[in-house]
C-alpha cells in the first residue's frame, strides 16, 4: 500500500476512534440536567444509555455482514456518519429525540467496533500492533475530553441538548476523511470472508470470551453512566463529577497500552485478567464503603476502575486473536463476544437506574459493578493461559 494512502487510512482510523465513546460520554455528566428538564426518573434516564448499548450489540452482530455487502472501508464510513446523525438528532430537547439519536449512535459504534481490526489487517498489517494501540488511546482520549467539557459546553451554549449535539462536529470531520478514503476504495474486498462464518455459539471458548467481554462492558458502561451521578448526589457539582469520568478515562490509556503487551509476552492472560478484575472489586467496595477517603478522595476509586477496564477490553480481544485459527474465525468470535457483551452491558445502566429509584441511593446500584467483576473472574479462570484454536462453523 502506498505510504500516502496508508497515512490517510491511519488518520481516518484515529478520527473515527475519537468518536467511538465520545458521544456516549457526553451524556452522564448531563444526566441530572436531562432528568430535571424532561421530568424523567433515573430508570428512564438510564434506559437511554441502555438503548445505546443494545444498539451497539446489534451493530456488532450485523457488522460482518455489512462489511461483506459494502466492504469494511465503506461500512466504517457509514458507521461514523450514523454517529454524526444521532448526535444532531439529540440536539432536539425532547425525550423521543434523545432516545432516537442515542440508538442511532449506538448502532454506528457497534458496526465500527467490529470492523476496525479488519481494516487494520487489510491496510496497515505491517504496523497492526502500534495502530491498534493508537486507536484504543484515541477512543479513550475522545471520552476524556468530552466528559470534561460536556457541562461547561452546556452552560456556554444554553442547554444540555446543544452540548450533546456539538459532538456531531468531530464525527462529521471523520466522515470527511472517510469520504476521501472511500474514493480510492475498490469495494467489498475486505471482510468478505466474515460472512462465511457463523457466530460460534456452541464453541466453549467463544462462550467464555463472551462472558468475559460481558463483565468488562457492563463495568465500562455502568460506571460511565452512574458513577458521576452518584457523586453529584453526595454534593459534588456536575462539572466536578464530570472530571471524575475524565480521570477514569485517562487511567485507561496506560493500562490499555501496557497490560495487553505484558500478557502477550508472558502468555499469562489469566493472571493479568484477574488482576484487572481485582482493581474493579477494590474500587467498587471503596466507593460503597468509603466513598471519599482522606487525601486521595474519590479519584483513587475511579482511577482503579479505569485501570481495570482499560486493559480488560483489549485483553479480551487479544486472547480471541491468539486462540482463533484465521481472521474469519477471529471476526466471528469477536462479533459474538462483543454482541453478547454489549447486550449484557445494556442491562446495566437500566438496572442501576431502577435500583437508584427503589433504594433512593447509589450503593445498591454500584454493587452491580461488583457482579460484573465476578463475570470477568469466572471467565478468566475458564479461559486460562494455554493457546487453543477453536473451529468456527461455515455456511
Amino acid at each position: 500500500m502506498k505510504p500516502r494512502s496508508a497515512a490517510l487510512v491511519l488518520v481516518g482510523l484515529l478520527a473515527l476512534s475519537l468518536n467511538l465513546r465520545a458521544a456516549l460520554s457526553a451524556y452522564p455528566p448531563l444526566l441530572g440536567d436531562v432528568r430535571e428538564a424532561l421530568g424523567i426518573s433515573a430508570g428512564t434516564a438510564g434506559a437511554a444509555q441502555t438503548g445505546a448499548i443494545l444498539a451497539m450489540a446489534a451493530g456488532s452482530l450485523i457488522g460482518p455482514r455489512v462489511s461483506a455487502r459494502f466492504g469494511a472501508v465503506r461500512a466504517l464510513g457509514g458507521s461514523v456518519a450514523l454517529v454524526a446523525l444521532g448526535s444532531l438528532v439529540r440536539g432536539v430537547p425532547a425525550l423521543v429525540a434523545l432516545f432516537a439519536g442515542t440508538l442511532v449512535i449506538g448502532l454506528g459504534i457497534g458496526v465500527a467496533g467490529v470492523l476496525l481490526t479488519a481494516v487494520v489487517k487489510d491496510r496497515l498489517a505491517a504496523r497492526a500492533g502500534a495502530v491498534s494501540g493508537a486507536y484504543v488511546v484515541a477512543m479513550m482520549l475522545g471520552s476524556t475530553v468530552v466528559s470534561a467539557l460536556a457541562v461547561p459546553v452546556a452552560v456556554a451554549l444554553g442547554g444540555w441538548s446543544y452540548s450533546l449535539a456539538l459532538w456531531a462536529v468531530p464525527a462529521l470531520l471523520a466522515v470527511a476523511v472517510w469520504a476521501a478514503i472511500m474514493r480510492g476504495d475498490a469495494g467489498p474486498h475486505t471482510g468478505g470472508a466474515t460472512a462465511r462464518r457463523r457466530l460460534p455459539w456452541r464453541d466453549p471458548f467463544a462462550r467464555l470470551a463472551a462472558t468475559y467481554q460481558s463483565g468488562v462492558s457492563l463495568t465500562v458502561y455502568g460506571s460511565l453512566t452512574w458513577v458521576a451521578p452518584a457523586y453529584v448526589d453526595r454534593g459534588w457539582s456536575p462539572a466536578a463529577a464530570g472530571l471524575l469520568i475524565s480521570v477514569w478515562s485517562v487511567a485507561q490509556m496506560p493500562s490499555a497500552l501496557v497490560v495487553p503487551s505484558l500478557a502477550e509476552r508472558s502468555g499469562r492472560f489469566r493472571r493479568w485478567a484477574l488482576l484487572m478484575a481485582a482493581c474493579t472489586v477494590v474500587a467498587v467496595l471503596g466507593m460503597v464503603l468509603l466513598p471519599e477517603p482522606p487525601l486521595v478522595g474519590a479519584w483513587l476509586w475511579v482511577a482503579l476502575i479505569g485501570v481495570g477496564v482499560g486493559a480488560g477490553f483489549p485483553l479480551g480481544l487479544g486472547v480471541i486473536a491468539h486462540r482463533t485459527p484465521d481472521p474469519a474465525a477471529s471476526a466471528a468470535t469477536s462479533g459474538l463476544a462483543l454482541g453478547v457483551g454489549y447486550t449484557v452491558a445494556g442491562l446495566g445502566p437500566l438496572l442501576m437506574g431502577v435500583l437508584v429509584d427503589l433504594t433512593h441511593g447509589y450503593a445498591a446500584a454500584l454493587l452491580v459493578l461488583l457482579g460484573a467483576a465476578v463475570l470477568q473472574i469466572v471467565a478468566a479462570i475458564g479461559i486460562g493461559d494455554h493457546r487453543r484454536e477453536p473451529a468456527a462453523a461455515t455456511t
